[in-house]
């Protein structure tokens, strides 16, 4: 075998369970609508130029580029996550947009979302980590790649 398929398979390999698709699939599905947002303007969302103008008003420069970047990372994260692939990769990437998130937008105005503070963020960043840790489980593309020969 050689090693780019041994990397595959190591980073696809899960022994998590039903709970894991349970996880990943709506929380996936949140990801990508929100990078949706981001990149395209669906959803109610400002597109990349909007998005990115709205960064740089908070000092996240250069407000297109972090804009796509952040975009980037949920929409196609949060299709990696509904499918199952290359879960443990997506989820850090995702865990480190919710970090940036939590402390570049949210955190100062407290905990609850009615204030617009951290705790959605909280929460993704928190589903995020636990699917690092376990992989993407049952009914997934990485449990099948971690099976193949």
């Amino acid at each position: 075998m050689n090693k780019a398929m041994a990397l595959l398979k190591k980073l696809a390999a899960t022994e998590a369970g039903w709970g894991a698709l349970a996880l990943r699939v709506p929380v996936g599905i949140i990801f990508a609508a929100h990078g949706a947002q981001k990149l395209f303007g669906w959803f109610g969302g400002y597109g990349l130029a909007g998005t990115g103008g709205w960064m740089e008003s908070i000092g996240l420069a250069p407000g297109v580029l972090m804009a796509f970047l952040a975009g980037s990372a949920e929409f196609f994260g949060g299709i990696a996550l509904v499918i199952g692939l290359l879960t443990r990769p997506a989820a850090a990437v995702l865990a480190v947009t919710m970090l940036v998130a939590i402390f570049a937008v949210h955190f100062e105005n407290g905990l609850f979302m009615s204030n617009n503070g951290y705790e959605f963020g909280l929460a993704l960043l928190a589903a995020s980590v636990s699917l690092l840790f376990s992989g993407a489980g049952k009914a997934s593309v990485d449990a099948a790649l971690s099976r193949s020969h």
